[in-house]
């Protein structure tokens, strides 16, 4: 199905660059549109604003590449979404409730089995087989490590899929956020996306932290609800924009952000 927005057509070779982007979305494609739709939306809104080189309008404006158009959103971005700055009330009152989110030196112990997205690898379908290698592991679990000789593409594979001990911050941000973002021990119930592929996830120790003081936290917590402000705001953006909008070949309902990936 073609892409088009406001008689603008995005070509299928883009779609298929932006799909690679998104391995960790339920449907990959779908997510791909989406943003391309949403970016293309905020550029020819810049255009409208006389924001590209020379006030040129966005269909006469062709971009050497991906940071070009960032850098025009941003303008965008910058210029009409206001997203006011969280006060210090709200960040104690967040702070007080997740205590869990500001503790410090946090470690656990873990397995993983990685089934690798390599160039060409149908996303949908390894994403089918490592949820049932998934479910098979978690009614087996004894089984974890001689599966993760037998299937992970990571070379802990052949110790059993054992990543040691680490802390927040040494691994990757999704597979942090899997492992750190739950209390949970052993096989983890669903598979951890990141940039490299699916894996499945068995925690076997934690060592918990101490929690940090507010000082010591409210940077960031400033900073994480600022971020949630402002996904917000750039939802309704999007919607104002979507709603004038002709747009076929994606299904903007419930897109949070043109930022994505």
């Amino acid at each position: 199905m073609m892409l088009t927005v406001n008689g603008a057509t995005i070509a299928a070779d883009a779609i298929a660059r932006e799909t690679a982007l998104h391995a960790d979305a339920t449907d990959p494609e779908a997510a791909a549109r989406r943003t391309l739709a949403i970016r293309e939306l905020i550029l020819q809104r810049a255009g409208a604003l006389g924001l590209p080189e020379n006030g040129l309008p966005r269909e006469r404006v062709t971009f050497a590449g991906r940071e070009q158009e960032d850098e025009l959103i941003g303008q965008v971005l910058e210029r009409e979404v206001t997203t006011p700055k969280p006060s210090v009330v709200e960040c104690r009152r967040y702070y007080e409730t997740h205590p869990e989110r500001f503790t410090s030196g946090d470690i656990v112990e873990a397995r993983h089995i990685l089934f690798a997205i390599l160039p060409g690898t149908p996303v949908m379908a390894l994403r089918a087989h490592a949820e049932r290698v998934l479910a098979e592991i978690r009614a087996a679990p004894e089984d974890f490590a001689a599966r993760a000789r037998e299937l992970s593409n990571c070379p802990s594979g052949q110790h059993g899929g054992n990543l040691g001990q680490f802390g927040r911050g040494q691994m990757v941000p999704e597979f942090d956020q899997a492992v750190f973002g739950t209390a949970a021990l052993g096989v983890l119930p669903t598979l951890a996306a990141t940039r490299y592929g699916f894996h499945i996830v068995a925690v076997e120790r934690r060592i918990p932290g101490q929690r940090l003081p507010f000082e010591a936290a409210a940077d960031r917590v400033a900073l994480y609800l600022a971020e949630r402000v402002e996904e917000r705001a750039l939802k309704q953006y999007v919607e104002v924009l979507a709603g004038g909008a002709d747009i076929a070949g994606a299904d903007l309902d419930g897109a949070a952000s043109p930022l994505v990936q």
